[in-house]
């Protein structure tokens, strides 16, 4: 198996995305990390990647202070990372005009610096080892702007910018770097979406609830992990957008405005 005894670490893992992609490397033989801010949702998450070796560390990424902390903790505990999986992360559901400009800071600060100020914590010892891999879930709203999630493409447009500059700097370092970037999942991420005022919306979107289940989003992104792609897109018809805004982004402008996204 190409992940036997691996050392993984996922943030987001306590539900959704994260949950399933540390089912999958559990069932490829690695050891695994799970951070998130829900411990008893952790702990859920490493009774059902049984009989893999799991350690629970709750992390928040606002809080980036903490993470120096949590490398030594892991390091401490394993000996050695292979993967940092950076997955965790909040969405957003609310029109740009009615929005909070402190909706807007919280999104990248969770989002973008927080998976930044991780990377960067765990960086130098992968490249002192000489080897591993950082993966960033991003979304196709990385790749072009969507209706009600401004704020939220807007931070994962900036994990794209830093870690393609990452990438070019640390080429021959022997670390790589995976981005992937799912489309609509069937998971609670609009449930836990923040609205204009900061408040969770509560309720799950259409589109979402029609979405890719996510086991099967872990399946093809643990492929794409394997294969050391640099991007890979996920989901539906609705990657086909990439291509759409790259060739034909006045065509993808209009079919953006009766997008039904909600």
């Amino acid at each position: 198996m190409p992940f036997t005894n691996q050392v993984i670490w996922i943030t987001g893992a306590s539900a959704g995305i994260g949950e399933a992609l540390a089912k999958e490397f559990a069932r490829a033989g690695a050891r695994l990390i799970l951070s998130a801010r829900n411990v008893a949702e952790l702990e859920r998450v490493r009774a059902a990647c049984a009989p893999a070796e799991v350690l629970v560390l709750p992390l928040d990424l606002a809080h980036s202070s903490d993470f120096p902390a949590h490398v030594a903790q892991v390091l401490a505990h394993y000996g050695r990372l292979d993967i940092l999986v950076n997955n965790g992360g909040i969405s957003q559901r609310s029109l740009t005009l009615d929005t909070s400009l402190d909706v807007h800071r919280r999104l990248m600060e969770v989002n973008y610096f927080g998976t930044v100020a991780l990377t960067k914590a765990v960086l130098p010892h992968l490249i002192a080892q000489g080897q591993g891999q950082i993966v960033v879930v991003s979304s196709l709203v990385g790749k072009f702007g969507s209706p009600y999630r401004s704020a939220y493409a807007a931070s994962k447009h900036a994990l794209h910018g830093f870690f393609d500059s990452l990438r070019a700097e640390i080429w021959a370092s022997g670390v790589g770097i995976t981005i992937i970037c799912p489309g609509f999942v069937r998971t609670g991420v609009s449930v836990n979406a923040l609205t204009a005022d900061g408040s969770p919306q509560r309720t799950m979107d259409e589109a979402t609830a029609r979405g890719l289940a996510p086991e099967e989003l872990a399946l093809q992104a643990v492929r794409a992990i394997v294969r050391r792609r640099q991007e890979v897109y996920i989901g539906g018809r609705e990657t086909l957008g990439v291509y759409l805004k790259r060739f034909l982004p006045g065509l993808f402008s209009r079919v953006l405005r009766r997008a039904q996204v909600r």
